[in-house]
Parts: structure tokens; C-alpha cells; sequence
């Protein structure tokens, strides 16, 4: 299955390490958090890649260059940020007609790929995506998500005070190709998956939980979790 690796962004909160270094390249335990993602994936069968870049791209550019999946990763520059969905409609053709990954790989995550992968194929028949979601200590600074009995999402608190709960969405995806192919219809205009994507599809989206680290590494608190993390 292809993923679409969204990896451009400033990480502003990060600074200054991210003054010299992109944010998908940061080092956890010494490794960049974008090898972390590749090796993962392609551990459960995911691939080929696409990967989006913007700010300081010719750092992306090198790494990729050096990795052992560089046969496997496709580069798209974008000159202006296109927004995660502006980024996933404007690359429509690489899925090729079939189901993909999206990802927002500025998190540190450790699930387990292939049960996630299975999750999806067992959807109910009215999901048109799978989310991948995780429990958090800061409900108030996430997308906390309501679930039916089945783990259907019926509802989102996005960054709210005193949320229902603790589950929250992790920003990556399995999207269907009845999905991709709305998208290619009568989603064109969107730019923000999470503020206008989602919330057309609640009731139809999946969830799946992982016990496994997740963490959102866009702060230096949350960054300096990861490398303290096992």
C-alpha cells in the first residue's frame, strides 16, 4: 500500500533546532524521525512513498539520496505550503486508484503497521478511512475523538477546554479509494484534512487505538519525551 508522507512543514515550536535542521529530520535516539517512519513502514509491506517538502528541502533531498529506500521515495516540492489536503488532492494519481496511507510524519510513532493495516480491511462497511488514534496526558492541546460501540468516530473536540475523553486522533490515515476518489471530485478545495475533511465523514470513519508510543513532537517538551522514551 502507498503512503503519502507529509513532511514540509516549519515546526516553528521546535526552534532553534529546527533553525538549521527540518523538522522530519530531527534526531530521536540518534536516528531522523523520517528514517524512523520509512523503516517502520516498509517493515509491514507499506510502499512506495511520496514525501512532500518546502522548508529546507535540500536536506530532505539529501537524506532520501542516502537511504536504503531511495528506489522506494518520491520527492514533491512545494514552492507554497499547499495544506495537508491541498497536498493529498494535488497528488491524487500517485495511489493509483487504490487505498493509501496519509501521515503526518512530524509524530514520533512506534504502532504496529501491520495490525493497523488489518484494522482497515475489517472495517465496517460504511467507514471510507481508518484513523489511527492514541491515549493522551494533554487532552485540551489534541483532536480528541467520540466513538460508537462498533469504534465508529462520531464526533470531534478539536482543542477544547474540558473534552470528553482522552482519545485522541493521531493524524494518520488509511484512506479508501472511494474516498480519494471524492476528493478528486467534489473535494478539490480543500486545504486542511482535519478542519475540512473529517468532519464530512463522521459516522463513516474507523478507529483504530494504539497502545504503542505516540507522540506529536511539534514542542520541545514532547521532543525531548521521545528521546527519553525506551
Amino acid at each position: 500500500m502507498r503512503a503519502l508522507l507529509l513532511a514540509a512543514g516549519l515546526g516553528t515550536r521546535l526552534r532553534p533546532l529546527t533553525a538549521t535542521t527540518p523538522k522530519c529530520l530531527v534526531p530521536i535516539h540518534g536516528q531522523a524521525l523520517m528514517a524512523i517512519w520509512l523503516q517502520r513502514l516498509a517493515q509491514a509491506g507499506i510502499g512506495p512513498f511520496l514525501v512532500n517538502t518546502h522548508y529546507l528541502s535540500e536536506q530532505v533531498d539529501a537524506f532520501v539520496e542516502a537511504s536504503p529506500y531511495r528506489k522506494d521515495i518520491s520527492l514533491v516540492h512545494e514552492r507554497d505550503l499547499l495544506g495537508t489536503a491541498g497536498t493529498l488532492v494535488a497528488n491524487l494519481k500517485f495511489f493509483e486508484g487504490s487505498d493509501g496511507l496519509l501521515i503526518h510524519a512530524d509524530n514520533y510513532c512506534l504502532a504496529d503497521f501491520s495490525a493497523f493495516l488489518q484494522s482497515h480491511l475489517n472495517r465496517p462497511p460504511e467507514c471510507v478511512l481508518t484513523m489511527m488514534t492514541f491515549r493522551t496526558d494533554t487532552p485540551s492541546s489534541c483532536g480528541i475523538v467520540e466513538l460508537d460501540m462498533r469504534g465508529v468516530v462520531v464526533g470531534f473536540h478539536e482543542k477544547v477546554a474540558n473534552p470528553p475523553g482522552n482519545l485522541a486522533n493521531g493524524a494518520v490515515y488509511i484512506l479508501s479509494s472511494e474516498l480519494l476518489q471524492r476528493l478528486g471530485s467534489d473535494l478539490r478545495g480543500v486545504t486542511d484534512f482535519s478542519t475540512e475533511v473529517l468532519n464530512r465523514f463522521v459516522g463513516k470513519i474507523y478507529s483504530y487505538e494504539t497502545a504503542a508510543t505516540f507522540l506529536d513532537i511539534g514542542t520541545t517538551e514532547n521532543y525531548a519525551k521521545a528521546n527519553a522514551c525506551p
